[in-house]
Formats: C-alpha cells, structure tokens, sequence
C-alpha cells in the first residue's frame, strides 16, 4: 500500500516538473527572441523576492487572497461545479464591505472588520449563488453563467466607484480619479512588519484553510458535498439533496472569493480601487489546482503563485522586457499546472503516460 502511494505521489511530482520544465523552456524561446538572457531572467524571478524582507512581504501580501479564492474554489470543484467566476465575487464581495466600512456608523474595529469580512462574504456568496442557483434548477452551465457574471460584476462595480460611492473630494478637486473614500485608519488591518505591506490577512486566510479541511473532511455537510462532486447520480440515489449542495458550493465559493475582497481592501488598497481584483479570481483556479484541490495544500501552493507574481514584477525590471512578455511566462506556467492536473486526475491519461515507459511484452518464442 505504501509503495503504491509512493509511486502515485512520484507520478504527480515528476508529470508537474516535467510541464513546468516544457513551459520554462518555451519561455527561455521568447527571453531569447526578446533579446534577454533566459537563465538571468528564471535567477531573477525565482530568487529575488527571497533575498529582501519586501520581497518576502510582498509575496505573502499576494498569497492571502491567492489563497482566500483557492479554498472557495476547492470547495465548488469538489463538489462537481465550476467556479470560473472569482473575478466578479471579488468585485461584488469588496463593494459590500466598502459599503459597510464607509456608510456605517463608526464604531470599535473589533466589531468593524468582523461586519466587513461578513458583508463581503455575504456579497460574494450572493454573486456566487446565482450561478449555482441556475445549474442547479435550471441546468445552465455554470462556466458560461460565471464569466457572464464577471462582467456584470465588473460594470456594477465601475459604475459605484465612479458614480455614487466615488470619493467626494475627487469630485471637488476635479481629479475625478475612479475610486472610492479611503476607509478610517483604525478599521485597516494590523501590519506584521513596519514599513512593510504584508497584513493579518494572511493569518486570517490559514485560519480558513484549516477550518475548510474540517468542513470537508470532517463533518456530514462535507461529505456529500463530495460525494456529489464524485458522482452526482449515486449520491443522489444515495437520498442527497444534490441541487441544494451543487448552490451550497457556489455560495462558499463566492463568499471565500469575496473575503479576498475584503482582505484586499482593509489590508492592502483601504478604499475601492479599478485594478483591486488583480486577476485574483483567475489566479485562485491555478492556485487551487497546483494544491491539489486540498485546503492545506492550498496554502503552499498560494505561496508559491506569490513568489512567482512578485518575481515575475522583478524580473520585467532587472532584464527590461516587454511587459507581454511576462504575461505570456506567467500564462505558460498556469498552464502546465493546469495541463498536469489533467494527467494526475484523470485514470486514462495517467495510464497512457505509464505505458509510454513500460518496456513492451517480448513476443513469444512459441508463436508463428
């Protein structure tokens, strides 16, 4: 058995460090084309967020909502429904605690951030819940109906933050910038490090990875929300109430995504900003993917995505490429990690690969 596990676990490191090693070769093509030293520009992206305390920082700033996404995803891929719709969440999850952290009336921080983190739950939870509610009841499929969502989202959300909920004195200064009131100092969350930008977000977010593995792992809820994901029609002869579990996981899939928002806002931004989402809500699918749709594994891999985020920022700076050029490096690595997950998880493509290095049966001796 244990062997067994041993070699499972040696095919899905090898399969997702030789993608990574195809996507990195195919990158060093571009450095090269763009005329840079592909071997500078890997040093710079991998090691130089690790040489400084920004660096560091910086890369746990990006892990919080990285990770706060994953675990919402993690949850509606488990379940058997796909949350494409991370972007929208964020959106609608950060509006609904601006709201809160804005128009409220003013009181103790202890008793504000707890009502921001559950306003924007409950926002992104909506938002998410929609989509659910469709493929639950009415069969829509919920990858065409999250990314039609993102864009609503993505209007409503530019419409606030230029219009009723614009910052007042942008409007008397003529600055006319797109973007909201900065919130009251005493409601920002804590720095861990001065003069630095890394929060307790970040804590927040291990917080809700432990507490996501136990929801999954450990109680009844969890389990069929599982077994739905595994086989939708056994667990439904098995007397689940599939529909209902299928829109539960999109609720906690928007409400973690829209706690993103919320974490982007009290930690990092501390008003409502164009650019707030980032690409959390894609980058949170890969995340959820690389840790192997697991909440623990969730948080090493949302790490890691920070690292590469931060250095990728480095290194557009220490070998002057093109900006494109970046986004093509960071689009070939989700992409290997994506594709591999398609070899680990799948039974078929995972027998196809062992095959290709099996030695084929000698042919018999005995046969014409």
């Amino acid at each position: 058995m244990k062997h067994k596990q041993f070699s499972s676990l040696a095919f899905n490191i090898g399969i997702t460090a030789f993608s990574l090693f195809i996507a990195l070769l195919i990158g060093a093509v571009l450095f090269m084309i763009a005329g840079a030293n592909p071997f500078t520009a890997y040093a710079v992206m991998f090691t130089a967020p690790l040489q400084d305390v920004f660096g560091i920082t910086e890369m746990f700033v990006r892990a919080a909502p990285l990770l706060l996404v994953a675990l919402g995803i993690s949850i509606s891929f488990r379940s058997g429904i796909l949350n494409i719709g991370g972007e929208g969440q964020i959106l609608i999850g950060a509006i609904f605690g601006l709201v809160v952290a804005l128009y409220f009336p003013k009181m103790h921080w202890s008793l504000m951030i707890p009502l921001v983190f559950l306003a924007s739950f409950l926002g992104g939870a909506l938002w998410g819940g929609i989509a659910g509610w469709m493929k639950a009841y009415l069969n829509v499929n919920e990858i065409l109906s999250t990314v039609m969502l993102n864009y609503v989202a993505i209007q409503i959300y530019n419409f606030l933050i230029r219009g009723p909920m614009m910052d007042k004195n942008e409007v008397v200064y003529g600055t006319g910038a797109s973007q909201t009131a900065r919130i009251a100092r005493e409601y920002w969350l804590t720095k861990l490090i001065p003069g630095a930008r890394m929060h307790t977000g970040m804590i927040f977010a291990v917080v809700m990875a432990v507490i996501v593995f136990f929801f999954l792992w450990k109680t009844i809820y969890g389990y069929r929300m599982r077994a739905v994901g595994v086989e939708v029609k056994a667990a439904r002869y098995a007397g689940i109430n599939t529909k209902w579990y299928l829109l539960l996981a999109m609720i906690f899939a928007g409400g973690f995504a829209g706690l993103a928002g919320s974490v982007e806002v009290l930690g990092v931004h501390h008003m409502g900003l164009e650019s707030i989402s980032a690409g959390y809500g894609f980058s949170g699918i890969v995340v959820a993917l690389f840790g192997g749709l697991h909440p623990l594994g969730a948080i090493p891999a949302s790490i890691v995505f920070g690292l590469l985020i931060v250095g990728a920022d480095m290194m557009q700076r220490a070998v002057q490429v093109p900006a494109y050029i970046i986004l093509a490096i960071q689009g070939l690595i989700i992409l290997a990690i994506v594709s591999s997950n398609v070899f680990i998880t799948k039974k078929s493509m995972k027998v196809k690969v062992l095959n290709l290095f099996r030695k084929p049966a000698g042919r018999s001796p005995h046969a014409q």
